[in-house]
């Protein structure tokens, strides 16, 4: 049901993303994010400073005159926001819970592509309030109504205990997305690690890459890697369920604690790299905007 508390939401985070967009991006993500291709516009005559290596030589032979071939840019393009909702994404010791920061890059994102005339799709997943636990998808298209629905989806889908299997909603997208697109994945990648040499969503994010363009934002707190040192801690370990009972004051449980987070981490980084999969790193203790622009500048680049 939409409240009248639930527009409001809505509403001063598309605020608050249109003043991150208006104020931080600007042309960076146009030019990171370019058409995937050319077209042909039109046959035009010669003029100096044309690339000669545009002249239509059967036009010009018919003609007497020098005439070039012109294509323009298929600028439109399809960007898919899969966002996981799962229980550690409510997870947050700084200013937000990941998710709260995950529903704020999405929204920026959308208003970001829908500037630059691209459609928006959204996929959610691992939230209690979806329809059986399962995925929730919004087709991908373009306009101002249709990117204030992605944003109240995406303040609406609190974090809930349902832990979807992330490599199967991998295989979904692929599946359901059957022309190319940018795929980009908004999760903190906790689930599926195991003692393997990878999580067990690899193998589908190294498929689901290899049919569209994947874009991985991890999502991350400070104090998933370092604990604070203030003596006996109640945990909850949101991926299983369990309790217990945590003597932060240990130097030797801290350096345990950080050596291990160090190590699912690398994992998740690792595999992400053999998937030639771009990353970017956004924490709860850090401003996003700075990382986002540096990623579109470097991408930009690259392209």
């Amino acid at each position: 049901m939409i409240t009248e508390e639930l527009m409001q939401a809505v509403k001063r985070l598309e605020i608050r993303a249109r003043r991150r967009v208006d104020d931080m991006f600007g042309g960076s993500y146009h030019s990171a994010f370019k058409g995937q291709g050319i077209e042909f516009a039109e046959v035009r005559e010669y003029q100096p400073g044309d690339d000669v290596r545009s002249i239509d030589w059967n036009v010009t032979a018919r003609m007497g005159r020098p005439f070039i071939k012109r294509f323009e840019e298929e600028r439109q393009l399809t960007i898919v926001l899969a966002v996981d909702c799962s229980h550690s994404t409510a997870f947050g010791t700084i200013r937000r819970s990941k998710h709260e920061l995950m529903s704020e890059v999405g929204a920026v994102l959308t208003l970001a592509a829908g500037r630059n005339n691209d459609k928006v799709g959204l996929c959610l997943f691992g939230s209690n309030h979806l329809e059986n636990g399962k995925t929730f998808h919004v087709p991908a298209t373009k306009g101002r109504l249709h990117n204030m629905r992605i944003i109240r989806e995406l303040i609406d889908a609190s974090p809930g205990n349902n832990q979807e299997d992330l490599s199967s909603v991998l295989t979904e997208i692929g599946r359901t997305h059957k022309r190319r697109c940018i795929i980009i994945v908004l999760s903190d990648f906790l689930s599926g690690l195991n003692n393997e040499s990878e999580p067990n969503w690899g193998k589908s994010m190294r498929m689901l890459s290899r049919k569209h363009e994947v874009i991985a934002l991890q999502f991350t707190d400070p104090r998933e890697f370092e604990l604070p040192q203030s003596g006996i801690l109640r945990m909850h370990d949101p991926m299983t369920g369990h309790r217990f009972m945590v003597d932060t004051g240990s130097k030797r449980v801290r350096e345990r604690y950080s050596k291990q987070a160090s190590l699912e981490n690398e994992l998740i980084l690792s595999t992400l790299q053999k998937a030639q999969i771009d990353h970017v790193e956004l924490s709860t203790g850090r401003d996003y905007a700075d990382e986002l622009v540096r990623y579109f500048q470097v991408r930009g680049t690259r392209r």
